[in-house]
């Protein structure tokens, strides 16, 4: 046996049904679509979200709120997280490369240290943003902060 040997199995595939080729086809007249209406016609195209003249979902639900196009979303990393990684990896300059290295962030995320957790170390963090609760815990233990 080989390629040019395979066929699918008997009676597993069927000729398509031609439509509207003639009434001696016995899908012919109508071409199965059946008597009158925009459905019927040729050309016909339904626009997305058209529910049969029946005031759509997307005008029935109110308008609400909007999105500020220039918002700046951080990745979200906090102090108690950067005290797991002194503890299981001695680091004493944290950076974006060491964020990225422990699945703190992805390279394309902006990085912000938030406070929450205690802080032992004396650590020289490097991030994007820092809340204030961050930057007091980190320079109570002489560490340092830079803001890219």
């Amino acid at each position: 046996m080989d390629l040019s040997n395979l066929k699918p199995a008997k009676g597993s595939v069927r000729s398509k049904k031609r439509i509207g080729r003639g009434e001696g086809s016995g899908a012919g007249d109508t071409a199965t679509r059946g008597h009158k209406g925009a459905k019927s016609r040729a050309g016909f195209s339904k626009k997305a979200g058209f529910e049969g003249g029946q005031m759509p979902l997307g005008r029935r639900v109110p308008k609400y709120g909007f999105t500020n196009r220039n918002r700046v979303a951080y990745q979200a990393v906090n102090l108690d997280a950067l005290q797991k990684l002194v503890d299981n990896k001695k680091v004493d300059t944290v950076d974006l490369e060491v964020f990225i290295k422990n699945g703190l962030a992805s390279k394309n995320e902006f990085v912000k240290i938030l406070g929450r957790g205690k802080l032992t170390a004396k650590l020289n963090i490097t991030a994007h943003a820092f809340s204030e609760t961050a930057v007091k815990a980190i320079e109570a233990n002489g560490g340092t902060v830079n803001r890219i």
